[in-house]
């Protein structure tokens, strides 16, 4: 017996000093910590605690929501982006983090280099919207009215660095539109704004919109998504009036350090397909105005990476007008 355990002990000292590998335990073995890079509430907020508990009996093990607001998500970011790759601390994002990735110099990471796609969880259009008094029922309506005056209508944005604002300045140059941006601190102010008549037109998500169609203060145009809303099926795409080549959508997902091991990454995003695929969990989100989407890592990577660069090249031009 003690030949044996000796025996052992030699076998174990030598991989450790020759650099051997060592099997490791089966991911995940303690608590994970999944890291929202904004305030309480919202939509990141809002699909993260949908998807805390179900995550948690998935996986087997304790997840937490840990909320590090700041500097517009960098901090909690940069916090995922320097962390352990071992799958314990994650990171929940929307497409505003490709849009920060493009359009703000010297971040502390790389949105590309230092973070890994694990999978999305949440796609919806953004839709293309109007006050109630405009004289405009459908976007081709909208275009001709804005052209007729060039430079007298409006539109709010959250901020000018935002989404809605680059998707509204790809939109007015496909059409030859001339606009006014009115930045708003926020999407919530900014739809005040539009619901108020104080400006004419806006690009916003579903989730901040759809209170305000029913209710008959704005007005939905389009959708930005190649195919109908799922949601808000009556509404027609910018395709189908008219606006080809062009994708509008607001997702959320969730990102990895770089690093994190491919089967880390796989488990995953198998537990987010089973999570993503459940009644209960498209019901929740529906409830918030949002559809579930899942992808492969490798397609969410690369959507990432085409918005980085689709951003980057349209804030490069209008800094150049």
């Amino acid at each position: 017996m003690i030949k044996r355990t000796w025996t052992a002990a030699v076998v174990v000292i030598a991989a450790l000093l020759c650099g051997a590998p060592i099997a490791h335990a089966r991911y995940p073995e303690r608590l994970i910590r999944l890291i929202v890079p904004v305030p309480a509430g919202g939509l990141i907020d809002g699909v993260a605690r949908v998807l805390q508990p179900a995550l948690q009996e998935e996986l087997g093990q304790t997840v937490i929501i840990d909320n590090r607001p700041g500097a517009s998500g960098t901090i909690g970011t940069d916090a995922v982006a320097k962390a352990a790759p071992d799958g314990y601390t994650l990171l929940v994002v929307a497409s505003s983090h490709s849009v920060a990735a493009a359009t703000t110099p010297k971040l502390p990471y790389d949105a590309e280099r230092d973070l890994a796609a694990v999978g999305m969880l949440v796609a919806d259009p953004l839709l293309f919207v109007v006050s109630a008094g405009v004289r405009a029922n459908t976007l081709g309506e909208f275009i001709a009215l804005a052209k007729a005056d060039p430079g007298k209508l409006t539109y709010a944005t959250p901020g000018p660095a935002s989404q809605s604002s680059l998707v509204t300045e790809l939109f007015a140059r496909r059409t030859g539109l001339k606009m006014l941006e009115i930045p708003y601190r926020g999407g919530a102010p900014a739809m005040l704004g539009l619901v108020a008549g104080d400006v004419q037109f806006g690009v916003f998500s579903m989730q901040l919109s759809a209170p305000q169609i029913e209710s008959g203060k704005i007005r939905a145009l389009a959708t930005g998504g190649r195919e109908r809303a799922t949601l808000m099926p009556a509404i027609p795409t910018l395709a189908e009036a008219g606006i080809t080549g062009m994708d509008a959508t607001q997702w959320v997902g969730m990102l990895a350090p770089a690093q994190t091991p491919p089967d880390v990454i796989a488990t995953l995003n198998g537990a987010l397909a089973r999570i993503l695929d459940r009644p209960e969990t498209k019901a929740k989100l529906a409830t918030q105005g949002l559809s579930a989407a899942r992808s492969t890592p490798e397609d969410f990577a690369r959507l990432i990476s085409a918005e980085i660069k689709q951003w980057g090249e349209l804030a490069q031009k209008t800094r150049e007008r």
